[in-house]
């Protein structure tokens, strides 16, 4: 049972992921903002709770997002600590398995706010096709960064083209 038990722990694909964009984003918002991430939630096949053999944990989930709203360069700043806005990211990471391959979606909603006043939702959502064996990390981080890098870029493009209501939001605050 004890050799079971090690053998199924050492095949748990730890994801770390370090997704970045194409290139920096054209638009800018000269505003501070307030990343808060939480954990990720996995669903397998069928909708069942939890991936078999996939950890994903909230900080490299925290850490990715971070890294890729850094280098999109979108915001004047993004930090965990206050600031003129506050993004709340939720993401969800389904896997199923359809014509031979495995299939990676990733759900993401975001929530900006500023202060305590909820001013905008997005939902960003891509799917990649994997492989169509999970053997190795690789067979599942490749396609969760793809997936997850198609979805930041759809939210931050969302958030971009709201660029002046966040804009007229900070003028009237600070009259």
């Amino acid at each position: 049972m004890l050799s079971l038990w090690i053998t199924c722990a050492s095949c748990v694909h730890k994801i770390h992921v370090t997704p970045l964009p194409g290139e920096p984003s054209s638009i800018s918002i000269p505003r501070n903002l307030q990343l808060i991430v939480s954990p990720p939630s996995l669903e397998g096949a069928d909708h069942r709770p939890g991936i078999t053999l996939l950890k994903w944990s909230q900080a490299d989930l925290t850490q990715a997002i971070f890294g890729y709203l850094q280098q999109r360069g979108t915001f004047a700043s993004v930090s965990g600590e206050p600031g003129d806005f506050t993004l709340r990211v939720a993401t969800t990471l389904s896997l199923n398995s359809r014509q031979g391959l495995y299939h990676y979606r990733i759900v993401l909603h975001g929530e900006m706010s500023e202060g305590e006043h909820a001013v905008n939702s997005y939902r960003a959502e891509h799917s990649v096709a994997g492989s169509s064996v999970r053997w190795v990390t690789d067979s599942d981080r490749v396609p969760i960064e793809t997936a997850l890098r198609m979805a930041l870029e759809d939210l931050t493009g969302k958030i971009e083209e709201d660029r002046r209501f966040y804009l007229k939001q900070t003028e009237k605050s600070a009259q």
